[in-house]
């Protein structure tokens, strides 16, 4: 119950237990207070009755009262402004005043004080900042002082000291006799101020109490002490106390922490304080001490009286639910790597430990049980053999309740690599999407980072894959971030964005393959060759070309026709410009002209792959043609697909096309991007040009019914739909795939 100390300035009364000065602020005004129960009760100090003169003092409690500095010294060489000693109990001296509070103001005369010969001297010094040669002294606890010189020449006094034991006689003086001299010590003796030995008859007994109450602390004690006025010396023989004998224990000898007293004079629980609390760790069969509200107030010796009444009661453990569950990791950690140790510690705030059973769900399809909260203590260790997020679940049951905690762990496996994937070139405005491919693929939670051109914020996502608008043409570079526990890696690509290009599909004669060892270094080097070749034979810059080899076998690649630099504005121009370039490039590749030398002896050349029979839109608006001609060309296309089919063996070059088309469809499947996640074909499974010729006649054979029936049926079908919708249909096998922007649209 020591409310009073809180927000206060306190100190101790030396030499008497239980006893504590404090000053508290109390409506704005600062006021004194003592306790002689160490805290128990406390109440203001009573002034004296005469003050230094001997005049009455006028000063009625609770209106005007003593009032004392209690703040220390910050000199060590200083007393300070309060002072008491255990070797003279039951003297105190500070500085203060009288009135209704403390004032700083009113300082007339502020000394330094110290003890000398057991309390039977006391010696002050006056705070100056003047020079002086002379100090007081008293025999009479303060009463009366004298004064006495301790040096012929004044002194600049910067502190002093004490020699130490109880009984010395010795004092220490410092300072300097000018501002410009070096410090002098002066040793004062104050030996021949006591001309004797005190006897018994200087001595005086001397009750402690408390207002009157001659028990502080549970005990009655008595003092021996010098007369006041008797100039003798103590010696070290001198004892102080006379009598102590414990006193009946009354109510002001208990307290109890964490209870209040009322105006009733009874103690209940404060409003913070549960006294359930006293039995958290109890079990049940056990006993445990329930206070009362009251406890003997530590160091207080009384005894009988109210202390069996008040003493706390040894009562039987209570039965308790389980509260306050918690669950967390042994390191405080969320994250944990694959295959680790994963330490959990599970906490109980209340319940029976002994009769509590504890179930712990991993989240894996794992879980234990524990028929007491004994083995969970230490924790319980578990290894993930797989990444993911699990929700980790502890429960705490007995026959009381129950209570469950729940707890989120990532489990991750190191990220070791990141393969952005994303396409060669793209159209502006129109989304794209772009992947992460990340090896382990079952790494667990990861978090990825998006840098798009020359942004300073990404965008963050949890999944592997984003679709994102280019707004800007030319060169575009993507980076991508994985975050998985403490691992950060990235990888970049770049991307080229353009309003319109169109590609074609490529293929190379069959000794490439021999020599593809289908890495993406390798591809990159052979795509840079290709664009070379491309560049010498037609003399296209190179910024218009882009070739992209493909993973797996047989060897395969895309050209890309970019249109020249800074032609948006005038884009039906330069629709025509890029027609050319395409018309140029196609005429190369057409005439063997376009090849390369991979290695000494090994000339690879670079052919136009016929892939699909899907049509060239022309996106211009000058064709039109009337119903009836249209009917026309619907009636002769329909009659040309029954000749076709009737006589299909006379016309063998429809045959070997559509035989074509179905060997290299197996190559166009995939979009046109960086990926190096495509299915890989060793050499080994590659076959040889003699069997792949046998095998290529065979087909011819039993499919050209089908493919010569497809062929023109799919043709007459694209044709009609488009005379629908008003378009003008012009169908060029093997032509260019057109991936033109108002195609695509």
């Amino acid at each position: 119950m020591l409310d009073l100390l809180s927000s206060s300035l306190w100190d101790t009364v030396a030499g008497i237990k239980g006893i504590f000065l404090a000053n508290r602020k109390i409506d704005d005004q600062i006021k004194t207070f003592i306790t002689y129960n160490k805290g128990r009760d406390w109440r203001l100090l009573q002034a004296p009755d005469t003050d230094l003169r001997g005049d009455p003092v006028l000063c009625q409690l609770p209106f005007c009262s003593l009032h004392l500095r209690l703040q220390l010294s910050e000199n060590p060489y200083t007393s300070g402004s309060i002072s008491s000693k255990e070797t003279a109990p039951g003297l105190l001296v500070a500085t203060g005043n009288i009135g209704s509070e403390l004032s700083y103001t009113d300082r007339r005369k502020e000394y330094n004080v110290w003890f000398l010969d057991w309390g039977g001297a006391l010696v002050a010094m006056k705070h100056t900042s003047v020079p002086i040669w002379h100090i007081w002294v008293s025999f009479d606890e303060g009463r009366s002082w004298t004064k006495y010189s301790f040096t012929s020449t004044p002194l600049f006094v910067d502190g002093s000291l004490v020699d130490p034991g109880i009984e010395t006689q010795i004092m220490t003086v410092f300072g300097h006799f000018s501002l410009r001299s070096e410090w002098q010590l002066v040793k004062v003796d104050y030996k021949s101020l006591f001309s004797r030995r005190c006897t018994k008859d200087d001595y005086q007994t001397w009750h402690l109490h408390n207002q009157g109450e001659p028990c502080v602390m549970g005990e009655r004690k008595i003092y021996k002490k010098r007369k006041p006025g008797a100039q003798c010396s103590l010696g070290r023989d001198y004892s102080q106390t006379v009598v102590s004998e414990p006193c009946v224990c009354g109510q002001g000898d208990f307290d109890d922490y964490g209870y209040e007293r009322h105006s009733n004079n009874q103690c209940i629980p404060a409003f913070w304080f549960s006294p359930s609390s006293l039995s958290k760790d109890c079990n049940i069969g056990q006993n445990y001490w329930n206070s009362t509200g009251y406890r003997r107030i530590v160091s207080n010796n009384c005894t009988d009286g109210l202390r069996e009444k008040y003493m706390a009661k040894m009562e039987k453990c209570p039965g308790k639910a389980p509260r306050g569950l918690h669950i967390l990791t042994a390191d405080g950690k969320l994250v944990m790597e694959q295959g680790r140790n994963a330490t959990f510690v599970i906490l109980m705030e209340e319940g029976d430990p002994q009769r509590t059973n504890i179930q712990l769900d991993f989240g894996d399809g794992i879980a234990v049980s524990y028929a007491n909260f004994s083995p969970v203590e230490d924790g319980v260790r578990h290894v993930y053999k797989s990444a993911g997020i699990f929700q980790v679940m502890a429960y705490a049951e007995n026959s009381l309740g129950s209570d469950t905690a729940v707890l989120f762990l990532h489990v991750v496996c190191p990220v070791e690599h990141v393969h952005l994937s994303v396409p060669f070139v793209a159209i502006r405005n129109k989304d794209v999407n772009i992947t992460a491919v990340v090896w382990p693929s079952q790494a667990g939670t990861l978090t990825y980072f998006w840098w798009f051109g020359n942004s300073t914020k990404p965008l963050i996502t949890l999944e592997s894959s984003i679709s994102y608008m280019f707004t800007v043409e030319g060169m575009n570079t993507v980076t991508v971030q994985v975050a998985g526990g403490n691992t950060l890696i990235q990888d970049t690509k770049e991307i080229a964005v353009h309003e319109y290009f169109q590609s074609q599909l490529l293929s190379f004669s069959p000794n490439l393959d021999y020599h593809n060892p289908d890495i993406p270094e390798w591809r990159q080097d052979v795509g840079k060759v290709i664009k070379r070749a491309l560049a010498e034979v037609t003399g296209i810059p190179d910024e218009q070309i882009l070739v992209a080899v493909f993973p797996g076998l047989p060897t395969s690649a895309e050209l890309f026709i970019l249109p020249h630099k800074n032609t948006t504005e005038r884009r039906k121009s330069s629709e025509t410009d890029l027609e050319q370039v395409v018309e140029i490039l196609f005429n190369a590749l057409n005439q063997n002209l376009v090849q390369f030398e991979l290695k000494p002896g090994v000339e690879v050349v670079v052919y136009v792959t016929q892939l699909t029979l899907a049509p060239l839109v022309d996106s211009s608006s000058g064709h039109s043609s009337s119903a009836m001609l249209m009917l026309l060309s619907v009636v002769f296309v329909g009659l040309a697909v029954f000749l076709i089919y009737k006589f299909k063996r006379k016309i063998p070059w429809i045959n070997i096309y559509a035989q074509v088309q179905h060997d290299k469809e197996q190559e166009m499947i995939g979009s046109v991007s960086q990926s190096e996640n495509a299915p890989k074909i060793t050499l080994s499974e590659f076959t040889d040009p003699e069997e792949l010729m046998d095998k290529e006649l065979d087909t011819r054979v039993m499919g050209e019914r089908q493919l010569s029936a497809e062929f023109c049926f799919t043709a007459w079908l694209k044709m009609l739909v488009f005379w629908v919708l008003g378009e003008a249909v012009t169908v060029t096998p093997g032509t260019s795939r057109a991936l033109r922007h108002s195609d695509r649209e």
